[in-house]
């Protein structure tokens, strides 16, 4: 297994998640990580309670309406800001937030289907 670098540039099915990051594409990470049509990245957060619009920014640029960004904020699910969910509505991107494993699992089904979708990850323990 190797280590991931910051960007995978294909989607892929989420293998393994815990103790603090993911596995997926033969590889690991420590941290979070966004799963867009565009491929895999780290993603800086670590809390969903400290999430802002700008954390997202990347999910705008990539994902293309009508779509869903299917949000995992850890251990357990957690709503996001008003002002967050504006941000999502006014890019015509439905905001999906479960606990990471949820996310994850859903995630991996969706891609199966071949639906548009997007996961942004937060790594647990």
């Amino acid at each position: 297994m190797s280590t991931f670098d910051g960007r995978y540039p294909y989607e892929a099915a989420v293998t393994a998640y815990g103790n603090g990051g993911f596995r997926f594409a033969e590889m690991s990470h420590k941290g979070s990580i966004l799963c867009l049509p565009t491929g895999v990245f780290a993603w800086p957060p670590v809390d969903a309670s400290a999430l802002t619009l700008a954390d997202f920014d990347r999910v705008f640029a990539d994902l293309q309406p009508p779509c869903a960004l299917l949000l995992g904020t850890g251990g357990t699910q957690m709503f996001m800001s008003a002002d967050i969910e504006r941000g999502f509505v006014s890019h015509g991107i439905s905001l999906e937030p479960m606990s990471t494993g949820a996310a994850a699992r859903t995630y991996n089904i969706m891609i199966a289907e071949k639906r548009r979708i997007g996961a942004a990850l937060l790594a647990v323990a």
